[in-house]
């Protein structure tokens, strides 16, 4: 599945309020057959989320369960924060949407999202706790985790062994050694990787318990200063160093599975898809791509890495709460989870589910990472910070390129404080 991960921006002007939520009379129902006959439950799902099948029997479960029509409303990621704002400010918004995990916090905080605690109650006890994180603002439970992904090695298997390496690493320490050898024994590049590749960064900064902000009194500051996030942004220059790629660019200029897929090159860090370019630019190396797991400090750790996925939430403003909830009680049950994983190679929201993803290497390779993943700040501040020119990218060019880690985090921290002072 082919996703574009977005950030959570700020929902400035959401006119909505938890408070004025509540269901009219019409969503006062028994559940069951029938229950909600003559009603229409509207989904907003992102292009490329729902797989055709999946979506066909979701749908007929649903409709046999409650009584009630499931009608799919197809959205493009381009432009989705404005649209669905307006959406939820108005007098019938769509009852249940795909959002951005990133994006979570900003419309919860606004009083866009509906709580859903009684449903975690019912069945998201086991929940993997790395995803749901992102659904829970202020303690209270404001949407349902449904799928992330994240980043693995994908290399060539070709040129690995020609450089005589006969299994993958286990460790940080092994995969800098095997990268090391493949740049002495052949004449590829041992790995791709930009300077400004700044989703990986962040994982390095997860799997090293850091965090990009701290609270300075009622506002949000840089922390780029703490040495965990120097810690991070070594290891990251211990791998930079053996890639020709520019410290001034990141993963999609050029996308780096294009760059992958002309057979110069060992390997890269990416989301599964990606391979999907390599094989674009050349058919040929679809028969030597391989996939792992982002090898950690210790073999019984994976690296830290960046959750880029999508929750289900309901809109306060809904009149169809209790209905929204008979449908995300059917999506999210073990029977639709299980199927979308793996219809879609994505990893679902249990890790019991996660034997659905059998015969998918490139999913299995996500899999191990995914408990000690994470994402981004959970702040509505955060979504200013992503916006060009990135503070975060600018401070890892500017270590790539000579300067200490406190001499660039000092050189960025004005426009990082800025942005996160802007009112949301």
């Amino acid at each position: 599945m082919k996703r574009k991960l977005i950030a959570a921006i700020g929902v400035a002007g959401m006119l909505v309020s938890v408070a004025a939520c509540g269901g009219d009379d019409g969503d006062k129902k028994s559940g069951g057959a029938d229950g909600y006959k003559g009603e229409t439950l509207t989904l907003w799902a992102m292009d490329g989320s729902t797989p055709d099948t999946w979506q066909k029997d979701v749908t007929a479960a649903f409709e046999k369960k409650t009584g009630a029509k499931l009608k799919f409303e197809v959205q493009q990621w381009n432009g989705i924060q404005q649209k669905l704002t307006t959406a939820l400010s108005e007098e019938n918004p769509p009852d249940v949407f795909e959002i951005g995990n990133t994006q979570t916090a900003a419309y919860a905080k606004t009083g866009g999202l509906a709580e859903l605690g009684d449903l975690k109650e019912s069945i998201g006890a086991d929940w993997t706790e790395s995803m749901n994180k992102a659904s829970v603002i202020d303690g209270k439970q404001y949407a349902a985790p449904w799928f992330v992904l994240n980043r693995v090695v994908i290399y060539n298997k070709k040129i690995w062994a020609e450089a005589g390496i006969k299994d993958t690493p286990k460790t940080r320490e092994e995969f800098l050694k095997d990268l090391k050898q493949i740049g002495a024994k052949t004449d590829a590049e041992p790995i791709y990787m930009p300077g400004q590749f700044w989703y990986h960064f962040v994982g390095l900064t997860i799997g090293e318990g850091a965090e990009l902000v701290k609270k300075d009194g009622d506002k949000y500051v840089s922390n780029l200063a703490d040495p965990k996030v120097a810690k991070a942004m070594k290891t990251y220059q211990e791998f930079q160093k053996l890639s020709k790629a520019p410290k001034n660019k990141d993963e999609a200029t050029p996308q780096q599975g294009e760059v992958f897929g002309k057979g110069k090159t060992a390997t890269f860090i990416g989301m599964p898809w990606e391979a999907d370019l390599a094989i674009k630019t050349d058919k040929k190396i679809a028969k030597d791509i391989g996939y792992f797991t982002i090898p950690g400090a210790t073999a019984d750790k994976p690296e830290g890495v960046f959750l880029g996925g999508s929750n289900l939430a309901v809109a306060a403003t809904s009149k169809k709460q209790e209905l929204a909830k008979e449908f995300l009680k059917i999506a999210l049950s073990d029977k639709f989870e299980g199927q979308f994983a793996k219809e879609g190679g994505v990893i679902p929201n249990k890790e019991s589910l996660e034997s659905a993803l059998k015969g998918n290497p490139a999913a299995k390779a996500m899999t191990p990472a995914t408990p000690g993943g994470g994402i981004t700040p959970l702040i509505p501040e955060w979504g200013a910070v992503e916006n060009p020119p990135n503070p975060i990218k600018n401070y890892m060019t500017a270590v790539l390129n000579g300067k200490s880690p406190a001499a660039a985090a000092e050189q960025v921290e004005g426009e990082l404080n800025k942005r996160l002072a802007q009112k949301q």
